[in-house]
């Protein structure tokens, strides 16, 4: 990229049933970034998310297989930018932060800054949620080293080269989840900064289900770490069979050495299927580790062919960036279908 080009920045929006507060959503990051072009992607609402999108001047593309994960993987297929704010179409981010967020994205050179959320009010942020998310993050930096205090968070603001090399497997709320342990695996430089988090507004309803969202998550966290690591994921099968092998065979051993007999044969052939299934698992592990590190390497190659996050960036005049955006967002309203 060009130095004397200003970076290119593209506010991702996912949607789902966000009439109440979609408007106000797009019209609020027009405002604090005046050069950037607002999309939303309408996930099937049967609400009118997409005309009041739409008329608030955002680009508005539609994307028939439901859930966030999907959306997410159209967003960075669909969408060229330099700098992509990913934000939630609920109301509940701080737009006047994304400013903030762009430049210290550019000015340190990262290729994905979390926005943490903060809010004092108890209907914003309620206990469930964030007992869950505290839960699942911990669990996530065990398995996967430094991670972040809010990986759950779904207002971020990536470099081009992340989107572009971003795999996108999962298809529902678990999508944070693979965004974080994307960016560790292959040891991006990221950050996280605190923002402000409010409630939903009068009509807005959460489409989170803490229970079966958090059990998917945590699924998710345990798939990753079984396609990510695979060697640790079948090490602890093995040592956890060798283990009770040897637990069972102890007393088997110490009677033949007394007696020379062995009573318990079915308990001796446990022992040995025992050991033989924690050798197949611990030659799975260094098998698929090996395929895994070929993986990581295709992947590191495609974020490598995208340049990276521009050193600088500078906010354009409001009134001159919004009337291009004005005129420029009216034809591509249309909704694109994938």
């Amino acid at each position: 990229m060009s130095e004397n080009r200003q970076p290119t920045v593209a506010v991702i929006v996912p949607c789902y049933n966000e009439a109440a507060t979609i408007a106000d959503v797009v019209l609020s990051f027009r405002s604090h970034l005046p050069g950037a072009t607002v999309y939303v992607f309408d996930n099937n609402s049967v609400d009118a998310t997409a005309e009041r999108a739409r008329a608030a001047g955002a680009v508005v593309r539609a994307v028939p297989l439901q859930g966030k994960g999907n959306v997410v993987r159209r967003m960075f297929a669909d969408v060229e930018a330099d700098i992509y704010v990913m934000v939630d179409g609920d109301g509940t981010y701080d737009a006047s932060a994304a400013p903030a967020l762009v430049r210290r994205l550019c000015e340190e050179g990262l290729d994905m800054l979390v926005g943490a959320r903060v809010s004092e009010e108890q209907a914003a942020y309620r206990f469930g949620h964030r007992f869950g998310n505290v839960l699942l993050t911990s669990f996530a930096a065990a398995l996967f080293g430094r991670t972040f205090t809010d990986m759950l968070s779904g207002y971020r603001v990536f470099s081009r080269r992340y989107a572009k090399s971003f795999p996108a497997h999962s298809s529902g709320f678990e999508i944070e989840t693979e965004l974080a342990v994307h960016a560790l695996e292959q040891r991006m430089p990221v950050g996280e900064q605190q923002t402000t988090y409010l409630s939903r507004p009068t009509g807005s309803e959460s489409k989170l289900n803490t229970y079966r969202d958090g059990w998917r998550i945590l699924m998710t966290i345990l798939k990753l770490f079984k396609s990510e690591k695979p060697l640790a994921f079948f090490s602890t099968g093995f040592f956890a069979c060798s283990l009770l092998s040897v637990l069972l065979a102890f007393p088997l051993l110490t009677t033949y050495l007394d007696t020379g007999l062995v009573p318990r044969l079915p308990t001796a052939l446990l022992c040995v299927a025992l050991a033989l299934l924690g050798m197949i698992l611990l030659t799975c592990g260094i098998v698929l580790d090996t395929v895994t590190q070929g993986r990581l390497e295709m992947k590191r190659l495609a974020y490598l062919r995208e340049p990276p996050p521009p050193p600088t960036w500078s906010e354009p005049a409001a009134g001159a960036a919004l009337s291009r955006a004005s005129m420029t967002a009216a034809p591509a309203g249309a909704a694109v279908h994938s």
